[in-house]
Order: C-alpha cells, then sequence, then structure tokens
C-alpha cells in the first residue's frame, strides 16, 4: 500500500476529524492503484477494508453506521444532492473524497458503464461468541461456501428472511470479495457475518441452546417435518461440491433433506439454502397489508 493511501486508510470516523477531497484524472495515481487492488482478498485483509458501487449501498451503509475510508465519485455526479451529501460527510468524519474521470472509475470498478459512486468501507466481523440465539431467530452456516455468487445470494435472501447472521464454516469465499458485495445488493451491510474453523463451530454449537438442522443426501427427514419454532435455529448448508462432511453432519440434531422430482439430482446452494430459510421462518413471516 502507498503511503498516501495508508494515511487517508489510517483516518477513523470521529469528532474533530476532517478529511480532504482531490481531483484524480490518472489510472497511474497511486491512491487509485491501491483502490484497484482491493479486488485482490489479500489486500483487502491487510487494508482491512472492501468496495462497495453504487450511491444506493453508499447511503445504506452510512445509515447503519459503517466507516467510510474513500469516496470516489464520477464528476458527472458532482453537484448531485445526495451526492454532495454524502462526500460533506465522508470529509466530515476524516475520510478521503476523490472526484475521477469515467476512465478512472471503469478501471476502479472493472465495468464499462461503471455506477457513479464507489465507497470504500472498513470490514466489519462478528465473532461467534458475539452471537447468542434467541426464540425465533434463525441463522445461516455455511461450510466451505466457493462461490461469490451464491454467497452474496445468500447473505441477501438472508436478510429478506429476517435471520439473524450468516456463519462461515472453513475456508471460505469472501463476503467482501467485489462480486460477492454486489450480489448482496445493499445486504452485507445488513448482516452480521462470522468467520470460524469447523472445531469452533462445534464447539458453538453446544453452549449456543440453538437447534442445527443440516442439509444432507443421506437425511431421511423431510425438511418441512421440523418444528423450526421450538428453539433458535441454525440451517447448516453443505459446499457446493461435496457437501457437509460427516463431523458436521453427525453433530447437527436433524439432518433433513429437500425432496426433489425430475431429472436433476441436486439445487444451487443459495436456491437451498433460500428454501430452508423461507420454511424455517415460515410461522414468522406474514405480507404487511399496509404496504
Amino acid at each position: 500500500m502507498t503511503d498516501d493511501f495508508q494515511k487517508s486508510a489510517a483516518h477513523r470516523p470521529g469528532p474533530g476529524r476532517v478529511g480532504q477531497v482531490k481531483e484524480v484524472t490518472s489510472l497511474a495515481n497511486p491512491i487509485i492503484k491501491d483502490i484497484k487492488a482491493l479486488t485482490n482478498k489479500k489486500d483487502r485483509e491487510e487494508s482491512g477494508t472492501f468496495m462497495a458501487e453504487g450511491l444506493k449501498l453508499v447511503i445504506e451503509a452510512l445509515e447503519l453506521g459503517w466507516s467510510i475510508r474513500t469516496l470516489v465519485y464520477a464528476k458527472a455526479a458532482k453537484g448531485k444532492p445526495l451526492v454532495e451529501q454524502v462526500a460533506a460527510k465522508t470529509v466530515a468524519h476524516g475520510g478521503l473524497v476523490l472526484e475521477v474521470s469515467e476512465k478512472v472509475l471503469s478501471s476502479v470498478t472493472r465495468r464499462d458503464n461503471p455506477q457513479m459512486v464507489v465507497g470504500i468501507f472498513e470490514q466489519r466481523w462478528k465473532r461467534l461468541d458475539d452471537l447468542k440465539p434467541q426464540r425465533d431467530e434463525t441463522f445461516v452456516a455455511l461450510d466451505r461456501v466457493r462461490d461469490p455468487g451464491n454467497l452474496g445470494t445468500i447473505i441477501r435472501t438472508a436478510d429478506a428472511a429476517g435471520a439473524s447472521g450468516v456463519i462461515l464454516v472453513g475456508e471460505s469465499t469472501d463476503p467482501f470479495s467485489l462480486e460477492t458485495v454486489r450480489a448482496t445488493m445493499g445486504s452485507v451491510f445488513a448482516m452480521p457475518v462470522v468467520r470460524c474453523s469447523a472445531e469452533e463451530f462445534l464447539a458453538w454449537q453446544k453452549r449456543s441452546g440453538a437447534q442445527v438442522v443440516a442439509t444432507h443426501l443421506s437425511g431421511a427427514v423431510d425438511y418441512r417435518t421440523v418444528d423450526y419454532a421450538k428453539k433458535p435455529t441454525v440451517l447448516l448448508m453443505g459446499n457446493e461440491q461435496s457437501g457437509l462432511p460427516d463431523n458436521l453432519a453427525g453433530a447437527a440434531d436433524r439432518t433433513v433433506r429437500i425432496p426433489q422430482q425430475g431429472r436433476a439430482d441436486s439445487l444451487n446452494l443459495a436456491v437451498a439454502t433460500a428454501v430452508m430459510l423461507f420454511e424455517a421462518r415460515r410461522q414468522l413471516l406474514s405480507l404487511d397489508e399496509k404496504k
């Protein structure tokens, strides 16, 4: 990371801190190079930051209290009231604001028609022990999820279903990758995310008071017959290729299957998780007649 970026990245929101505004037109600018590097997991981990595209997502993140390090916006967006408000808030909280050409923005986002606004935010992780499952709460635990699109879709679906968190077990794809954040459609800012080893998950399971319902090909129980209301529930879903390992499946309170008919022998992980989530939350979800 360059010195300029580290200086800007070192800012922490707080009273009395004032950020700065810069105009950038060169793709060779060292700050732009460091922002582009956030497409690499190693650089995201080193800086503790990630990229989110779109004014709507940036506004949502700020409203939910996420710390913004850098705001990047296209010259064409200058003067728009909402963009000006977000820029002012970024500067007031000690962040860096960059006004850039569309060519620079396309380079940052790797899109030909980029969003006009990009925010660089501090990553936020929960710890397993921060999760204290309560009645009517549902969590999703994913074993070694590999596909960024699947993870992003699951985070978005968990948010929509009213789940309380997503637990990443083992070596999983990064929830703060550009592809995953895009797929969450902003839900990454609303959904607590935990990462842990299989051993840590199993130890937490024993003391959590929650029932773990795992999907498994050998499951003899129809997922619709489980009582999801009696205890807080953790839905444990297996890896896209190999499913759940024996140690995780064997420790589950219930092992279930989703009945299928037809030639397809399996469901996409994100689809299967959605099916499970909305069944587990069914008694808690209702249409709001006022909307």
